[in-house]
């Protein structure tokens, strides 16, 4: 199974692309590892932002889009622009999307912790939580509800 993790900050979706294939974890190279979004009021901005990651999709036989959840509303609330760009991800017909929660990130890393330390995944600094976000779904891809 092949993932994207996602983190969305301002404008920008940071990718990590993991597989878990036989039981073992494999981050994968990608030609992108972060795409931004321009002018999200332009139409066409917003087409091309979708369209990349959709191309990305169809060209690395991505499953899933793993998306780390943002919260709507307090202190750290995500912006408008974001919320635009988890849309247009979540319409890519041809891949499902999930967005996930703080609370079932951190007991899906409690149930199954990171076997690597982040430095030694040869990622850049800025793809750490998109790292982890793939690597918490691939590990248990099934919702944790009633999980002994």
């Amino acid at each position: 199974m092949r993932v994207c993790g996602i983190e969305i900050k301002s404008n920008e979706a940071m990718l990590c692309l993991l597989e878990k294939k036989d039981g073992l974890f494999q981050i994968l190279d990608c030609r992108q590892t972060r795409v931004q979004l321009v002018k999200d009021h332009d139409v066409e901005n917003m087409r091309k932002f979708q369209f990349t990651l959709q191309k990305l999709a169809e060209d690395y036989r991505i499953n899933t889009f793993v998306i780390k959840e943002r919260p709507q509303k307090g202190k750290f609330a995500g912006g408008a622009v974001g919320f635009k760009m988890e849309a247009a991800i979540q319409l890519i017909a041809q891949t499902d999307t999930l967005i996930m929660t703080g609370s079932e990130y951190k007991e899906r890393i409690k149930r199954n912790p990171l076997p690597v330390d982040f430095e030694s995944t040869g990622l850049k600094k800025f793809q750490e939580t998109a790292f982890s976000v793939g690597y918490a779904y691939l590990a248990h891809p099934h919702p944790l509800k009633n999980d002994a």
